[in-house]
């Protein structure tokens, strides 16, 4: 019996603390934060081939580069991540 109380205390306490972190980190329980904002960067220099955000002066849009490392392509990245990557740089 009192194995059976111990597992319920445990189960009812990760379900409180995973309602917790979803109603810290989503919209979807009442009472949520009206906006979740994640700051972001444009981060220059680091995009691969095909995987750029958005156009430079030679094409006008998203995964149109042709060489991984591009000087003037870039992608957006949490702000803070981009100066930590090898060649990466915040102004084109």
């Amino acid at each position: 019996m009192k194995r059976r109380v111990g597992n319920a205390l445990v189960l009812g306490g990760a379900v409180l603390a995973a309602l917790a972190a979803v109603q810290r980190y989503t919209h979807l329980l009442p009472g949520s934060g009206e906006r979740f904002a994640l700051p972001r960067e444009r981060c220059h220099g680091v995009a691969r081939a095909g995987a750029n955000d958005c156009g430079t002066s030679t094409h006008a849009c998203a995964a149109q580069s042709t060489t991984d490392r591009a000087e003037d392509e870039w992608i957006s990245l949490p702000a803070g991540t981009c100066l930590k990557i090898a060649g990466g740089r915040l102004k084109g």
